[in-house]
């Protein structure tokens, strides 16, 4: 590991859960690299053939629990390191430059594996060379998830960074909530053995599709709240009048620091985005913070 994100790295967790004994006893066999693994992550059983295991909406198996996650399956924070940026682009692409192609999907949810609408994401990676970008924003930028809690990254595989395995930084944050800063990790890796901050409680699903890798990795947010219904009935809703006198607007850019008032109060940007209908400023405090 490199001296600066050596100087970064806090003490790992004593404590081990019953979901990363699982997943670490049951990983174990060795598979072909980043070849098909299966959904459920720890054996070559289909999640549909697991009755007793609860799961994320990816198919992601959590421990052994009742058909609800809990906080023995929140998904475990890690370590910044030395190449975060304020200020990434909002986009679900940050494929910069050549490499394996990638496309990570999944969900936001909270303890009861409820989705998580307009929770923010922010990315960023090394490169196909195991280089991150400090001065511009290759390889680095943010979404939010839909109504269903669910995102759509697309990206290469990342190259190996000096005595790391590979994998991807990202922080994701619900609307209000505090942010959780960890990293993902690929299956299979012959550095996973030897990474200090390596979890297996953080590996992707990854495929082999074609020429590329297909992974998904659901988060699960320290958030309570009530399981979705399995057939929900569509209601009828009303959009609520928005406050008027602002001059905060939908469909426009706004730069880092940009000052907006809304609803009488004043709010500063702080991620540079365009904005959308529905991201109001008390809708999104991730996106703007109260001044």
């Amino acid at each position: 590991m490199s001296d600066e994100e050596e100087r970064t790295e806090e003490p790992r967790p004593t404590g081990v859960s019953r979901k990363t004994l699982l997943r670490a006893a049951m990983i174990a066999p060795a598979f072909p690299m980043l070849a098909g693994v299966p959904a459920d992550r720890t054996s070559g059983v289909s999640p549909e053939r697991l009755p007793g295991s609860a799961r994320t909406p990816s198919g992601q198996p959590l421990a052994a629990t009742p058909e609800s996650c809990d906080d023995d399956d929140l998904t475990p924070p890690q370590i910044e390191g030395p190449y975060f940026k304020p200020g990434s682009p909002l986009r679900t692409s940050i494929a910069d430059g050549p490499g394996t192609a990638l496309t990570l999907t999944g969900y936001v949810v909270g303890l009861a594996c409820q989705p998580i609408a307009g929770a923010l994401l922010d990315f960023w990676q090394a490169d196909n060379g195991g280089n991150y970008d400090n001065v511009g924003n290759r390889f680095r930028g943010h979404q939010l998830t839909d109504t269903q809690g669910k995102f759509t990254l697309t990206s290469i595989v990342p190259g190996l960074y000096p005595g790391r395995t590979r994998h991807i930084h990202v922080k994701v944050q619900a609307p209000g909530r505090p942010i959780l800063t960890t990293q993902l990790y690929f299956p299979n890796e012959p550095r996973n053995s030897t990474d200090t901050l390596y979890d297996p409680a953080l590996l992707m699903n990854v495929q082999i599709v074609g020429s590329g890798r297909q992974a998904t990795f659901d988060f699960v947010l320290n958030i309570q709240g009530t399981p979705p219904s399995p057939s929900p009935t569509p209601t009828k809703t009303t959009s609520p009048t928005p406050p008027t006198g602002g001059t905060w607007a939908p469909y426009v850019a706004y730069a880092l620091g940009a000052q907006v008032t809304y609803g009488g109060l004043s709010y500063a940007c702080q991620i540079a985005h365009t904005s959308l209908p529905g991201w109001e400023p008390p809708n999104t405090p991730a996106l703007w913070r109260r001044v």
